[in-house]
């Protein structure tokens, strides 16, 4: 079947060297393929679209499942899908949300590919919610963390069940896992990628010194000279991560925090809003160093030092994506050095002496009461922006319809004005909130 894509939805003008390889390996289709490749390299790109050119379309049974081992890997995965093609269905089932509802969905989506967590897969296919005869194609994505030790007897289940696979598709950003004889993996196509454990040379790393145990201080003269910038900030524990963030709330940062700790809308709002140039500050565990994409992050700030390398490698990773240039530092304490794996390619930074405030983000979010329950659209939402609050389109940024909500990104000085024009009006006929969600 041969599916149009459209790369230029994702900002690509041609595929790299490692999804060309990986494209016409699993195309062939003869061979299970093993791909290792750096974080930000375009993994995701390179089994979707071989994939998309085997799957029948006018067939309305899943015939593909992507197994990831976080809700927002699911999402983000669904969401690229959505982007390169119309011709194709995709799905994302995850925890956190009644599995019931999924069902419904499923039946209404009808979509040929599923993105799906250990759990909620197992629980799907032992309903029988999803066929599994018509299933040909398996993908684990990050199988380093789908195969661990937590995982092994869900996906053990899972794999025993899938009888009419045709090719299996394993993806890592770490070579660091023995793969369980369950998985069933038979003349395979290696695609190594990783030749080591290094940071991109796109990666320029600094080490920030402190004088203080506690760095908050030179983090906030750090933030202070990135001005808008978009930043993650990284901590090795939960509780790190919400102290951190209170204080750059307090000191009137433009700030928000992720780690598992969350529920499940806390956790996609913070994600919308840095993604979408609400806020400027990500504050995470390495929850947010694997899997996610998230564009055009600026700088990265190892708060707390990471524990071993690879961890340092992931995180520095969410900068300099798609051959883009970026910045990492290092705040090292007064007790504290710089890691080994570190020293060669780290330069000394001093913080530019500054007096300004905070920078406020270019965008801010705006939270909108219905969503795909109510059959509210992408287009619906332009459409009420441009014609009942008077924005132009160049002034609408990231759009995220869920099922009973809608977040959208408008220019920040813009805010105000779009808030008093919407209020008392309906979008597509329907009373509705509209509200800041900062």
């Amino acid at each position: 079947m041969n599916v149009t894509v459209d790369l230029a939805k994702l900002g690509i003008e041609q595929l790299s060297a490692m999804q060309l390889k990986a494209s016409d390996s699993i195309a062939q289709g003869e061979r299970d393929v093993i791909l290792l490749s750096p974080t930000g390299s375009g993994k995701t790109l390179a089994y979707l679209l071989p994939i998309l050119q085997k799957l029948d379309v006018s067939s309305k049974e899943v015939q593909a499942v992507v197994i990831v081992p976080n809700r927002e890997l699911a999402i983000q995965s669904a969401e690229v899908l959505q982007l390169l093609t119309k011709a194709m269905k995709g799905f994302a089932c995850y925890g956190g949300r009644p599995t019931m509802d999924e069902h419904r969905q499923l039946r209404q989506v009808q979509p040929q590919i599923v993105f799906a967590t250990p759990g909620r897969l197992n629980d799907h296919l032992d309903k029988r919610n999803i066929s599994i005869e018509t299933i040909q194609y398996v993908v684990i994505d990050e199988f380093d963390k789908c195969l661990e030790m937590g995982f092994q007897e869900e996906m053990s289940k899972i794999l025993e069940k899938l009888t009419a696979v045709k090719q299996r598709i394993l993806l890592s950003a770490t070579d660091a896992v023995e793969i369980p004889h369950f998985v069933n993996m038979n003349n395979v196509d290696r695609l190594d990628y990783l030749t080591s454990a290094t940071v991109s040379h796109q990666v320029r790393v600094f080490s920030v010194h402190s004088p203080d145990k506690d760095k908050l201080q030179t983090l906030k003269q750090l933030l202070l000279s990135f001005g808008n910038q978009s930043t993650i900030v990284f901590t090795n524990y939960r509780e790190s991560a919400e102290r951190i963030h209170d204080f750059l709330t307090f000191q009137h940062f433009y700030s928000t925090v992720f780690h598992g700790g969350l529920d499940q809308q806390e956790r996609e709002s913070s994600i919308y809003k840095f993604s979408n140039g609400s806020v400027n500050i990500l504050v995470s565990t390495d929850l947010a160093s694997r899997g996610l994409d998230i564009p055009d992050v600026d700088n990265i700030v190892h708060y707390q030092l990471p524990d071993q390398e690879e961890n340092y490698v992931h995180r520095t990773g969410r900068t300099a994506r798609w051959e883009k240039e970026g910045r990492a530092f290092l705040l090292i304490g007064p007790t504290e050095e710089i890691p080994a794996y570190a020293i060669s390619h780290t330069q000394e930074y001093s913080i530019p002496v500054t007096d300004s405030q905070p920078a406020l983000p270019k965008m801010a979010t705006i939270y909108i009461g219905k969503g795909k329950k109510d059959k509210i659209s992408k287009m619906d939402v332009v459409g009420f922006l441009c014609k009942k609050c008077q924005l132009a389109p160049d002034e609408i940024g990231r759009i995220d319809v869920n099922n009973y909500y809608v977040y959208v990104a408008v220019q920040r000085n813009k805010l105000q004005e779009v808030l008093k024009r919407a209020k008392g009006q309906k979008i597509k006929g329907l009373k509705t909130i509209f509200e800041a969600a900062e």
